[in-house]
């Protein structure tokens, strides 16, 4: 059986991160990938691109480079920066390699891969800030022969069948399928939910470096009103068509229908509650919240005061109940959650809502188990591009400490 001092799970940003840090340390490792390098990235959508701006891409020895630092790019420029990024590096991954289970063994854990076993005295998941699309209660209740997808699963407005599409789920990736799909000529109704949101650019900066600024990015689980707060939308913006606002008021003046949360199906006929007006006053009230954050670290950095506008009324009328005769297809966007304990033995090692209980990346359950890439893992940039750096740094260190005493 080969044995390896590290292993690390997933060749996405999160896993090179991690093997650039622990290659820097001269600590032996390989990673395995079930996919291709960035694969998740290679997943999304045909016109996906990133929400924040280029400059914010910070991986340890791979930061963005080129020249349209202000930019976004789009998904297949994202991928083969994280190519280069793993050439240059010389990480150790093996792609096609799927990780199916992981038990413990004297002097560390053995890995049952499609490869064949493989033992590691430590393992590092890098497996994705999610691993499982959310579908909401009620969705088994729609009609059987229109087709149902998760936001993975879908790729282009031409792939999907004739006609409407409804859009579960008005989190970043709802609301920026729901305006593409607008764009290329569906009507679209979108099925609304809670989230922030903020303009795109405030002054001459953009709305990331002003969250960075601010704090708010560093926040950490602990500042939050609960532990399930984490499942939470994060503020709504695009970087499509080289970034502009994205709420729920410009996808109404674009055309798209907004209503309330699914609350299911009967026949044909899809249900919501009656709670649009609700949920954007509560996205008008987080946006009053981070306004307030950027205008102190404004004043604290001794800048000009940024101009903040209140946002316009808005008519909470919307239907409570739509036709899905003639839709195309409903895409669930949702949001996604940890799946850890489908593949692991340790139920333990994770919280109530599949969170790793973990310090700093390090599980507090089983020994020598360690995460990076995840949600809110140490704050709220923990599993972006500009964020996942340092847990990455942080992890290796601690390993580094580990094999320094033993």
């Amino acid at each position: 059986m080969e044995r390896v001092d590290v292993l690390v799970v997933g060749g996405g940003s999160a896993g090179l991160s991690v093997s650039y840090q622990l290659a820097s340390l001269g600590i032996d490792h390989v990673v395995l990938e079930r996919g291709r390098v960035g694969q998740t990235w290679r997943d999304r959508w045909d016109s996906f691109c990133l929400v924040t701006p280029n400059w914010s891409v910070r991986l340890p020895g791979g930061a963005y480079a080129g020249d349209d630092p202000d930019g976004f790019m789009p998904r297949d420029e994202i991928v083969a920066h994280l190519e280069r990024y793993a050439a240059t590096s010389g990480a150790p991954i093996r792609e096609g390699v799927d990780v199916r289970t992981i038990d413990r063994a004297p002097g560390g854990f053995v890995a049952r891969t499609s490869a064949g076993d493989l033992h590691a005295a430590r393992v590092i998941l890098c497996t994705g800030a999610f691993q499982r699309a959310h579908r909401p209660a009620g969705s088994d209740s729609l009609p059987a022969g229109l087709l149902q997808i998760d936001v993975e699963d879908f790729r282009n407005a031409a792939g999907l069948p004739p006609g409407p599409v409804l859009v579960v789920g008005s989190g970043q990736s709802g609301c920026q399928l729901a305006e593409e799909l607008r764009e290329a000529g569906r009507d679209v109704v979108l099925s609304c939910g809670k989230a922030p949101w903020a303009p795109r650019r405030l002054g001459d900066r953009d709305l990331v470096w002003w969250l960075e600024a601010s704090g708010f990015l560093d926040q950490s689980v602990t500042t939050l009103p609960s532990p399930a707060a984490r499942l939470g939308a994060n503020p709504l913006a695009t970087g499509h068509g080289g970034g502009h606002d994205l709420n729920l008021r410009t996808l109404r003046a674009s055309g798209v229908t907004l209503v309330g949360h699914f609350v299911g199906a009967a026949g044909h006929q899809a249900r919501f509650a009656p709670d649009l007006a609700d949920s954007v006053a509560w996205g008008d009230a987080r946006n009053r919240d981070i306004m307030g954050l950027i205008l102190r670290a404004a004043d604290e950095r001794g800048l000009p005061r940024p101009e903040v506008a209140d946002p316009a009324p808005f008519d909470g009328a919307a239907p409570e109940e739509v036709s899905l005769d003639g839709f195309g297809a409903v895409v669930f966007a949702g949001g996604f959650r940890p799946d850890f304990r489908s593949w692991l033995p340790w139920a333990d090692a994770f919280d109530e809502m599949g969170f790793p209980i973990q310090l700093d990346g390090s599980s507090t359950v089983v020994d020598g188990l360690f995460f990076v890439g995840t949600h809110f893992l140490r704050t709220r940039k923990s599993s972006t591009l500009f964020g996942v750096g340092d847990d990455a740094a942080i992890v290796a260190r601690a390993i580094a400490e580990r094999m320094a005493s033993a």
